[in-house]
């Protein structure tokens, strides 16, 4: 990718990485994130493929985000007295706060909410998917699968569950 496909890149995908972002982290540590994310991929500028720029952006920016947390967390393992989240909820947690399904999604594994996450929120396509994961087209439509089926189940166990009194 050469600089000027880089800046088109930039300018046509900021506000989605940003949106991203604000889904993930504090508000204050958006912009520190997405510059991050910009100055990752102008490095890597050349391993973006084709047509898919804004997944491969997703994936850096999934890996920031990850590190991101990681640190938060030793902060707050060194500092015990501060008695404050200090990462904003995730888009998961804010859009199904309160209900049956939040708690399906809660009991789902890492990878299953990601990829769900990957369709729902962020409305990317199975082969974007697949970009974000590293993973092929197929491998990436059977985990979608697996994990909706998984998030089913989780769903009919709530609602067995609701239904026969929480015994």
């Amino acid at each position: 990718m050469d600089q000027d496909k880089f800046v088109a890149t930039f300018r046509s995908h900021l506000q989605d990485i940003s949106k991203y972002l604000t889904r993930r982290v504090e508000l204050s540590q958006v912009e520190d994130l997405a510059s991050e994310i910009f100055e990752i991929a102008w490095r890597k500028r050349e391993s973006c493929p084709e047509g898919f720029e804004l997944a491969w952006l997703y994936k850096i920016a999934g890996f920031v985000v990850s590190n991101h947390r990681k640190k938060i967390s030793r902060r707050v393992v060194l500092l015990p007295l501060l008695d404050n989240d200090l990462s904003a909820p995730s888009a998961e947690d804010v859009a199904l706060d309160g209900s049956g399904i939040a708690i399906a999604f809660g009991l789902l594994s890492p990878k299953d909410r990601q990829i769900l996450s990957l369709l729902v929120f962020e409305q990317l396509s199975v082969k974007e998917i697949s970009v974000v994961i590293g993973a092929t087209e197929n491998s990436t439509s059977q985990r979608l699968k697996r994990a909706r089926e998984r998030l089913a189940k989780h769903l009919g166990d709530q609602l067995s569950e609701t239904q026969s009194g929480g015994h």
